[in-house]
């Protein structure tokens, strides 16, 4: 039997109607949710990316900033924009784009945005209180891929989930948010020695590791619930993720496909993050 499609378009518009509505009430309390977006440099697919942020922000009817700055600002120009943006009251979210140019220190930014405006919850802070359970504004990917299981395949508690990937960005912040919905979660990684085989264990199978299609149907347990956080260009110019999709088709019980997976749940839960921190800044719903 053939996998069900875990429909991410259709899950990420459905969330961002809950957001929309969530907009529409902050507003009539006279908050309007602020995001500033950061870009530095002319890298063509940050580009793309910060041009949907700014749409999506138009769409929620949020406020939005983007500061698009030449490839040689200095360090200490990016920082001082921070500083500004950090007390600045009509911005709740500060998102600068990554990769940075060479000459930036890409930590020094990081730790830079003040903790109650990372939306992209990178900050040390952010990470130091996703790891111990406490309240803080969630990493997009991650937060939109325990969103996909729930809101397709349901509850997480209790299940085996595998994570395939280990990055700061993906890996390591995915499993600490299956271990707070109560799942069992086990890493696997470039130095695994059988991973075939604990892969296979998996209720929930989530592959972030930037090869694509590595991981076919022989990792893959019947009915599992496959996630593909990858994203990889072919020769032939076509999209694919790091799953062998169509032959993992007939065994998972659902998977996502690559595109219309993961990817437009990110921007959706940066809007989420967003509205969070406006509800916050203004001390609503405490």
């Amino acid at each position: 039997m053939s996998a069900q499609i875990i429909e991410g378009k259709k899950i990420s518009d459905l969330i961002r109607e809950e957001i929309k509505r969530d907009a529409e009430a902050l507003k009539e309390q006279g908050v309007v949710p602020g995001l500033a977006v950061v870009l530095v440099g002319e890298d063509p697919a940050s580009k793309v990316y910060v041009g949907s942020k700014e749409k999506a922000c138009q769409q929620l009817g949020f406020y939005s900033e983007v500061h698009r700055l030449a490839e040689n600002t200095s360090e200490s120009e990016l920082l001082a924009l921070i500083d500004k943006l950090n007390n600045q009251a009509s911005i709740n979210g500060i998102l600068v784009q990554l990769p940075l140019p060479k000459h930036i220190n890409e930590k020094a930014v990081i730790d830079a945005i003040d903790v109650n405006k990372d939306v992209d919850g990178f900050h040390p802070e952010s990470v130091g209180n996703l790891v111990i359970g406490d309240d803080s504004l969630l990493p997009c990917t991650p937060a939109g891929v325990i969103e996909l299981i729930k809101r397709s395949s349901g509850d997480i508690s209790g299940k085996h989930a595998v994570v395939i990937g280990r990055s700061n960005i993906v890996g390591k912040p995915v499993a600490m948010l299956l271990l707070r919905e109560n799942a069992t979660v086990t890493i696997c990684h470039s130095r695994t020695a059988n991973m075939e085989e604990i892969a296979k264990q998996a209720d929930i199978l989530v592959v972030a590791i930037g090869k694509a299609k590595a991981i076919g149907s022989k990792y893959v347990k019947p009915g599992a619930v496959v996630i593909d956080v990858g994203i990889n260009r072919l020769p032939d110019g076509k999209l694919a993720g790091d799953v062998d999709y169509e032959d993992c088709l007939e065994t998972a019980g659902y998977i996502t496909p690559v595109p219309g997976g993961v990817g437009p749940m990110t921007i959706t839960m940066l809007m989420s993050n967003t509205i969070t921190a406006a509800k916050r800044a203004n001390k609503i719903g405490e």
